[in-house]
């Protein structure tokens, strides 16, 4: 359990927000007149009160607002939670969909700290149902009466599609078959073949958005350009053979091409990567085979328990 020691806003992005004593939520928005809000993941930001309190035991000197977060709160860790842990204030209901962001320029508490600790700290809900949240409220996690629906992200990797060169079909085909199969797309993403690029994306959604599944599509063979499965297996904690290797398997049945793959399946976290084909057609062929196995694993990942023995 914790409490609500400020609540900031601020009617332009980049600024210190300002505190005020109450806030309007509103669904899939954020907080009324706050610059942050929108339709978009990141709707609220929040931070540990503690956290500031040890930042500025060192000299830090910030006052809240500083870090450009909408609630301070006293009494959580918040980058202990998991993404998808449900906030309850009130009538207000969040739910966490970010943990940490990226530091795209240093900002005047790092030129004077050499630090900042909302970029490792920081962490950001969605509003789930609207409300007025006033300073000193308490915050309590609620439990999900239902599981969370798995979570997913598809990456493209082209480099005509991304300057518009090529229409890319198998990103939104991958999308579409994913939907119908429960998922909840996050985020879909066009790149060029840029190993850099991609591996701060898969870093990106695999440690802040901890999705469940990301499906790259593109950049496996044998051009100098495919660099997917090097880009893929670079960042990844474990590597998961079987899944890519039964691709291949089964695609050998269609064509013999299919031995000059060389897709990468492994994971990072708690997210299940997994390297398709360019084309829509390949893409479908390749999620065919493991699209009703990898559930089980998914599972294992989030920590469910299973008896993973056969009788």
């Amino acid at each position: 359990m914790g409490n609500v020691i400020a609540i900031c806003t601020s009617d332009v992005r980049g600024i210190q927000k300002q505190p005020r004593q109450r806030a309007e939520f509103v669904v899939n928005w954020g907080i009324r007149g706050d610059a942050h809000g929108g339709s978009w993941h990141r709707q609220v930001s929040l931070i540990s009160a503690d956290k500031i309190a040890a930042f500025n035991a060192k000299g830090a000197g910030v006052e809240p607002g500083a870090f450009g977060e909408n609630l301070v709160v006293k009494g959580f860790d918040f980058r202990t939670l998991p993404v998808g842990t449900m906030l309850r204030c009130g009538k207000v209901l969040l739910e966490m969909t970010q943990i940490g962001k990226d530091c795209h320029s240093h900002c005047a508490i790092y030129r004077k700290m050499g630090d900042c600790i909302m970029p490792r700290e920081g962490a950001f809900a969605r509003v789930l149902e609207p409300g007025i949240l006033s300073v000193g409220d308490e915050m309590t996690i609620q439990p999900r009466s239902t599981p969370r629906p798995w979570q997913a992200a598809v990456i493209t990797l082209s480099d005509k599609g991304s300057v518009g060169e090529r229409e890319d079909k198998s990103g939104p085909a991958i999308a579409r078959r994913l939907t119908e199969n429960g998922y909840e797309i996050t985020e879909q993403i066009l790149l060029a073949d840029d190993p850099e690029l991609l591996k701060r994306h898969l870093i990106r959604l695999a440690d802040q958005r901890q999705l469940d599944l990301i499906l790259t599509t593109g950049g496996t063979g044998l051009a100098p350009r495919d660099t997917t499965p090097e880009a893929t297996l670079a960042i990844a904690d474990r590597n998961v053979p079987g899944i890519a290797e039964a691709i291949r398997a089964a695609s050998m049945s269609i064509t013999p091409r299919a031995m000059l793959s060389r897709a990468a399946s492994v994971i990072r976290g708690k997210s299940l990567i997994i390297n398709l084909p360019g084309s829509p057609k390949a893409c479908m062929e390749s999620m065919d085979v493991f699209l009703d196995v990898i559930p089980h694993g998914l599972n294992l990942l989030r920590g469910a328990a299973f008896d993973c023995a056969r009788v």
